[in-house]
Parts: C-alpha cells; sequence; structure tokens
C-alpha cells in the first residue's frame, strides 16, 4: 500500500499541439515493487486547468474517468459540449472522443484515472502554440506513463 500525502505539480510540457502554459499537472502512479505488490495498472492525472486553456478533443485506447473537483468548465462527450462542474463524473469508454475546456474566468481542478500506464492518444483537434496555428494534427502516439514519472 502506497500513500500520497502531497502532489508535486509541475508546467506540463511544451507541445506545439497542447499548449498549456499556465496549467499544471501531477501524475501518481504507485512505485514498482520488487515483490509485485504495487497497483500496477492505475494512473492518476491531477490538472490545474487555468483560464481559457483546454484539453484538446482526443481519443484514448484505454479507459479513463474524469472527476472535476472543483470550477466550472464544459466537456466534450457523445459529440457535444456540456457543462459540467464540481462532483461531475465522466466515465470514457476507449475510443470515445473528449476534450475539456475551462470557459469560468478561474481555474478548474479535475483528475483522470487511467486504466493502464501505456496510454494511446490521437488527437482530433489542436491546442497550438503560438506560431503552429497551421501544423497538421500529430500521428497517434503512446505514452508509457511509468517511463516519464521514473525519468525515462
Amino acid at each position: 500500500m502506497t500513500i500520497i500525502k502531497r502532489l508535486e505539480y509541475a508546467s506540463f510540457p511544451e507541445d506545439p499541439h497542447n499548449y498549456k502554459p499556465n496549467s499544471r499537472y501531477s501524475l501518481v502512479l504507485d512505485p514498482a515493487r520488487p515483490d509485485g505488490a504495487y497497483v500496477k495498472d492505475l494512473v492518476l492525472n491531477f490538472e490545474f486547468l487555468a483560464p481559457d486553456e483546454i484539453i484538446p478533443v482526443h481519443v484514448h485506447s484505454n479507459e479513463e474517468v474524469l472527476i472535476v473537483d472543483e470550477g466550472e468548465a464544459e466537456a466534450f462527450y457523445d459529440g457535444e459540449w456540456q457543462p459540467v462542474g464540481p462532483g461531475s463524473v465522466i466515465l470514457v469508454p476507449p475510443g470515445v472522443a473528449h476534450g475539456f475546456r475551462n470557459v469560468s474566468g478561474g481555474g478548474v481542478r479535475l483528475h483522470a484515472v487511467f486504466a493502464g500506464h501505456v496510454v494511446g492518444t490521437r488527437l482530433l483537434e489542436r491546442s497550438p502554440a503560438p506560431g503552429t496555428e497551421d501544423e497538421p494534427l500529430p500521428s497517434p502516439y503512446l505514452v508509457d506513463f511509468r517511463e516519464l514519472v521514473d525519468g525515462g
């Protein structure tokens, strides 16, 4: 069993397709143990989404649960933008388009739970960094959250 008592938030890595310069995130995974007694395939991503910033519409290869902890926003799900606020829970099956945008004027705190530490993602829209507005969508990609957290 692992207890995390304090989250460490970091700036998002520079990404011309998913530009969130004022938002922060904290990834939580149970550290691997030689005896195998750890949670292997759940990843939590705690996020502070700054005013006017978005999580572009995308799909994943894994199941995901999004939970809004604080603030008002809109979630893209089932082909439309829907208002969400504190206590909203969004259950996302693999391959279903979803996204998130902060339209409140204040910060939004949310967290996501991924089923699996390797997650495939395909962006369906971009949140372009300045000067990259005309770039095409990137190819689908895999992220191994264990490698990110372990510095790999």
